[in-house]
């Protein structure tokens, strides 16, 4: 796969960025360029929004039946360039090819599943105080979307993005990471052969997808008043940055945002598998997912013989290239989150941590990490209570459930958490008691798309997938009419 260039999307075609400057998308795996793009500028994000704004109105005229059409074309396109979409995301993103293939099928099937939805949403009928009226509660399009992609998942999260804002009847701009930019607009490529082949009845200004650094076209999507709502998935930092960008002009935001999932581990639990489920959890795409394991409690009467198997999984897991048979997991995305991974390692070992397995940057080509088991590390320690994006995990003991309960809900962070248990009645006590947007039960981290993947606390607000991640793209209207 030879180097591309590629400008920004706007009005269902690859233009020239209205400032020059470029931004070089490097293999993780080789440090080798892959193509360039555009660092953005306002005048960029300027552009998308205005004609998403002017294409908006007649788009939600459009019948929510030929709306879902456009999803279903679009689902096809991408099936219809898998192999390369694959390959790409196995280059730029040092993925390894098994995931990289789930995320192009996932995109398909998550297009698919917001076309079957056309016909699910519903007002009401609200019953008067006043003699013959009728009190009329609908759901209208909210506008504009902005959609904010994160460097880890870009192809599934720009259907995440786009599909329920199609749907609704809103138009979209997404922007794509800068660091994961080019399968995006490899695919937005075949997107726009198959309007010119009239295979896909997308308008202008209904799609745009832009990129660039946040600090400059990030921020004129965000603080621009055009946008209804603008979803975003990412750091908390940048959560935080949205929200006052947005504040200025009141305008909604949905963010996923960060995680630090704890995973309980009762004396009854079936320990093969949790160790099984624990490790997918923690190593896939090199521990770089929002709702990855990120911390362990197992109960004292279990704890040595869990560790054991535990350090000889981790130990094992194989990493290397993305296609290389064998691979787990690959290089971490960049020098620079090596080096916070790596730095967090430090802190904790200097603090008291016992590093039980890996623990050190692997020699060669690539941003590659050990896949690391520390223990005895302290419950307020940096490597427990932040967020690490990477192949390493502390593991602590506790002694009650009560304990473990509290142990798991002292984070700042509220997106994912699991439990492993045979007992109905501590099931029921985690189901209820763990305060986290998702709680997973003798099972992997990894959401269904029917479900809803929403965080507490710093781990964002609102929420995607399912019925009631398409919601978020709606205002609730109540007519009254007096007869």
């Amino acid at each position: 796969m030879s180097q591309v260039t590629f400008g920004q999307w706007i009005g269902n075609k690859n233009v020239p960025s209205l400032d020059a400057a470029t931004i070089d998308v490097e293999n993780p795996t080789d440090q080798s360029i892959l193509g360039t793009v555009p660092a953005g500028c306002a005048a960029d994000a300027d552009a998308a929004l205005k004609l998403a704004k002017e294409a908006q109105p007649a788009w939600a005229k459009v019948p929510s039946s030929e709306r879902a059409k456009v999803l279903t074309q679009l689902a096809e396109v991408c099936r219809g360039c898998r192999d390369e979409l694959i390959d790409s995301l196995c280059k730029e993103q040092a993925k390894v090819k098994s995931l990289a293939t789930v995320e192009v099928d996932c995109m398909a099937i998550y297009f698919e599943r917001h076309a079957a939805m056309a016909h699910s949403y519903e007002g009401e009928i609200v019953q008067s105080d006043n003699v013959g009226e009728m009190i009329y509660v609908h759901y209208a399009p909210i506008g504009v979307s902005v959609g904010i992609c994160p460097w880890n998942f870009p192809l599934f999260v720009f259907a995440r993005k786009v599909a329920p804002a199609l749907l609704a009847g809103c138009t979209v701009v997404v922007k794509s990471s800068e660091l994961t930019p080019l399968t995006t607009f490899r695919f937005m490529a075949h997107v726009e052969k198959a309007i010119a082949d009239k295979k896909i009845d997308l308008p202008p200004g209904v799609v745009s997808v832009v990129t660039g650094y946040g600090a400059t076209i990030g921020e004129a999507l965000c603080s621009s008043p055009i946008p209804g709502i603008i979803s975003m998935t990412g750091s908390v930092a940048t959560g935080q940055a949205i929200m006052r960008n947005a504040a200025a002009n009141m305008t909604k935001v949905s963010l996923e945002l960060g995680g630090k999932a704890p995973c309980i581990i009762m004396d009854d639990a079936r320990l093969d598998a949790a160790v099984d489920a624990i490790v997918s959890s923690r190593i896939i795409y090199s521990g770089q997912v929002c709702n990855c394991a990120e911390r362990i409690y197992v109960q004292e009467g279990v704890y040595d013989a869990f560790l054991e198997k535990f350090v000889e999984k981790m130990r094992a897991s194989k990493c290397g290239a993305p296609n290389e048979e064998g691979a787990e997991f690959c290089s971490l995305i960049s020098s620079d989150h090596r080096e916070k991974v790596r730095g967090m390692v430090e802190r904790a070992v200097a603090a008291g941590a016992k590093v039980e397995c890996g623990g050190n940057s692997i020699e060669g080509a690539g941003y590659r990490f050990e896949a690391t088991v520390l223990t005895g590390a302290a419950q307020d320690s940096e490597i427990v209570q932040k967020e690490v994006f990477g192949p390493v995990i502390p593991v602590l003991k506790f002694g009650t459930f009560d304990e473990a309960l509290d142990l798991a809900n002292d984070s700042e962070y509220g997106l994912a958490s699991s439990i492993f248990t045979e007992s109905y009645r501590l099931i029921e006590r985690a189901r209820n008691e763990l305060l986290f947007g998702e709680t997973y039960v003798n099972r992997f981290h990894f959401e269904a798309m029917q479900g809803f993947h929403a965080g507490w606390r710093k781990s964002g607000i609102g929420g995607a997938d399912g019925k009631h991640g398409f919601m978020e793209y709606f205002n609730k209207k109540v007519v009254y009419v007096q007869s």
